[in-house]
């Protein structure tokens, strides 16, 4: 495996950091070495937010995404910000329930409804994040299945667990039908 370096962004609120520490912490699981950065507006809620995690089997030299090899968006904000930086033979994981207009890119693109999937599953949109987290795992196999699960169980509160591996397998189920 190269080193591969993901950009998960959106609006805060929207658990683009968390999903990011998830990643980061699994891809340890996983017995690759990680690094996870994020950034967010002075408002927490609302404002741009990112996480960037790069995950490589050797060394990693510098900590931040310079051009990334995965995108995944939550907002339409976030796709215009963003797609920029990401590579041509990259992927674009997009939530088509906040993004409606698409850039013009060569990357591979994946639309998964993971706002719209999380309040109708779930109950609580706030669960899109983890809903995302299982179709990228599912698209492109950048951590194992089980490293996620720890993952997950070892990050959210306890009373969480439940509802967000709910999410994280129904984003499975949904990228596994692409």
């Amino acid at each position: 495996m190269k080193k591969i370096e993901v950009r998960i962004s959106g609006l805060g609120g929207q658990g683009v950091v968390l999903a990011g520490q998830i990643l980061g912490r699994a891809a340890a699981y996983s017995g690759k070495n990680a690094v996870q950065t994020q950034s967010y507006g002075a408002e927490a809620r609302g404002s741009a937010a990112k996480s960037e995690v790069i995950i490589s089997e050797g060394k990693i030299g510098f900590p931040m995404v310079r051009k990334c090899d995965i995108l995944v968006a939550m907002s339409q904000e976030a796709v215009e910000k963003n797609s920029k930086d990401l590579k041509e033979d990259g992927i674009l994981l997009v939530d088509s329930s906040t993004v409606k207009k698409m850039p013009e890119t060569k990357a591979r693109i994946i639309e998964i409804a993971a706002t719209q999937i999380a309040e109708r599953s779930i109950g609580e949109k706030l669960y899109a994040n983890m809903v995302m987290l299982g179709a990228l795992t599912r698209t492109t196999d950048i951590v194992d299945h089980k490293s996620m699960e720890k993952s997950i169980i070892d990050t959210v509160p306890k009373k969480a667990i439940d509802l967000n591996m709910r999410a994280y397998e129904k984003g499975r189920e949904l990228a596994a039908s692409l």
